[in-house]
């Protein structure tokens, strides 16, 4: 049993065994344990005397940078409670999140322009504070002053001497203050979900909900070296997978946290040769992406097992990259409501192609008639994923129905997951059940489409949505991105398709892209291209009409 704790015991705990040894690494940059720790316990004071107190939400609107880490940990040395924004939200958007949370204070960047969208919260009472991070300083010295030179376009200087504008040196330069007394049932993470079907909710995760959901984790790799482990942190940490994995997994393993600001594959090959990795967590268009520009094996050889989750793994990219990497790339599962992580398959052998793995220590799950949610289902049969662990939220801030629709009296989470589970316990997870596309009555799933797709050698990414069809209700529409200077047509992929699928799978229409929408961690978004083929058929409708009414 995983004994529950606290992250802020998590973070001190490994300040105490590994005080000297590196903990992040940023663009060629290093801090040592001790280093971070210092900077947190000097930020805890600068937002104690800012007024942050405990249960206090306090938004961290930054990306991946030594700021980041170190205002989460203070946020929560100082009792309070982490929200988690996007740097890329528009005003709307960090409007609605900051109010829904009760926001008091915002820590955000220097770059433009999302201090300009942070500062407009002040300046209409959403948030009472902001406290300004300059990024250059995340930088190696020769790097920030090329940085201050080539790059002022990019930063806005903080009005000198506002009222509750502070910038990150003034907060640091408080006294060491105290650390407020938090339990493991202490809400420590507000993270909102990403709004795929109506208004985005907060999710509410304790103490005990993150630093378990990271002891799994850290279990489940039984070969980890604590101590010796290095993490590339490519994906954002305001996202939940990268903040459990890359982050709070990484701290409790004593690892150097190899950290990037965004993905670019120069930057993510520099930090490869520089730093060799041990441990990747992606999603699969990161692992598509490294071997499709340009990633030697050489660059890859110290790194010794990935983790890919946010979205279905393809077959292809995981043989792919597992030939070309020569290490272990295993599918894992999980959702916001949990932390994330609920399943994974096993680093060592073992591992079913094409499942989810199998539940993580103290992780229950069982598959629910989809007629009847009651109705436990007997094994090989499809219906909905409910899953049952000390990593499952607490639920919906301030959101007793939505939490009620999701979560059982006795602590079932509704994954909102179709999928199936072997008499070993493997989960092949078959598609969200939002997503399904209903043809003639039968269901049909995009990610069996989007598997399709992907053993075409030319694709290197697919989506497939349902849209409005007046015969069969909906159709299947698919979207591709091919390789530059690929010859494949819609004809052509259709005509690859068609022993691949059944007639009633196969796409009434594919559109080749340039790119394809993606969220903030890169995985494909389904949202973006059903919006826009509902607002085409809606399109059509209004003008039939207009031309009938003439």
């Amino acid at each position: 049993m995983i004994t529950p704790t606290t992250l802020c015991e998590m973070f001190e705990a490994a300040v105490r065994q590994h005080a000297a040894r590196p903990c992040l690494e940023f663009l060629g940059r290093r801090w040592s344990y001790a280093q971070v720790h210092d900077a947190v316990v000097r930020a805890c004071a600068g937002l104690q005397a800012m007024g942050v107190a405990k249960g206090c939400r306090v938004g961290l609107c930054l990306p991946n940078s030594l700021h980041y880490v170190v205002s989460y940990f203070a946020v929560l040395r100082a009792g309070g409670v982490v929200v988690n924004f996007n740097p890329l939200y528009t005003q709307s958007e960090l409007a609605f999140q900051a109010s829904d949370a009760g926001l008091g204070v915002m820590i955000t960047t220097d770059l433009a322009p999302i201090l300009g969208r942070v500062l407009k919260l002040l300046d209409d009472g959403t948030i009472g504070g902001v406290v300004v991070c300059p990024f250059a300083n995340n930088l190696p010295l020769f790097k920030r002053l090329a940085f201050r030179l080539l790059k002022r376009a990019m930063v806005t200087v903080p009005p000198s001497g506002r009222e509750w504008v502070l910038r990150w040196d003034e907060l640091v330069a408080a006294p060491e203050g105290p650390a407020v007394p938090v339990t493991p049932n202490d809400l420590a993470v507000l993270q909102y979900t990403g709004g795929t079907t109506g208004t985005p909710k907060g999710v509410m995760l304790s103490h005990a909900n993150l630093a378990i959901n990271a002891g799994q984790v850290r279990a489940w790799f039984p070969d980890s070296r604590i101590g010796q482990e290095r993490v590339l942190a490519v994906l954002p940490l305001f996202h939940v997978f990268a903040m459990t994995v890359a982050m709070n997994a990484a701290i409790g393993w004593g690892a150097e946290i190899v950290l990037l600001p965004r993905f670019e594959i120069g930057q993510l090959l520099q930090a490869l040769r520089r730093r060799r990795p041990t441990i990747i967590p992606g999603v699969p268009t990161l692992y598509k992406a490294i071997l499709d520009k340009g990633a030697k094996p050489s660059d890859l050889a110290s790194v010794r097992v990935c983790i890919s989750g946010g979205a279905p793994l393809p077959h292809e990219i995981q043989r792919s990259f597992e030939a070309a990497a020569g290490c272990r790339l295993v599918e894992g599962y999980g959702l916001t409501e949990a932390s994330p992580v609920c399943f994974c398959n096993p680093v060592a052998q073992g591992g079913r192609d094409g499942t989810i793995g199998l539940p993580l220590p103290e992780v229950q799950a069982e598959i629910h008639d989809l007629e009847d949610p009651a109705k436990v289902l007997p094994i090989g049969e499809r219906g909905e994923l409910w899953v049952r662990g000390p990593n499952v939220m607490r639920g919906y801030w301030n959101r007793p129905a939505e939490t009620a629709e999701v979560l059982s009296a006795d602590g079932w989470l509704r994954t909102g997951d179709v999928g199936v589970m072997d008499a070993d316990g493997f989960v092949e997870l078959v598609d969200r059940i939002k997503d399904l596309i209903i043809c003639s009555g039968f269901n049909v799933y995009p990610r069996t489409i989007e598997e399709a797709l992907y053993q075409h050698p030319d694709v290197v990414a697919a989506t497939a949505v349902g849209v409005p069809d007046e015969y069969r209700g909906e159709a299947v529409a698919a979207f591709v991105q091919l390789v530059p200077h690929s010859a494949a047509t819609p004809e052509t992929l259709r005509a690859f398709l068609k022993d691949r699928l059944s007639p009633i799978e196969l796409p009434r229409q594919i559109e080749i892209r340039a790119e394809l929408p993606r969220t903030a961690v890169g995985k494909l978004s389904r949202k973006e291209l059903r919006a826009e083929l509902l607002a085409g058929a809606k399109r059509s409708e209004t003008l039939s009409s207009r031309s009938e009414a003439e």
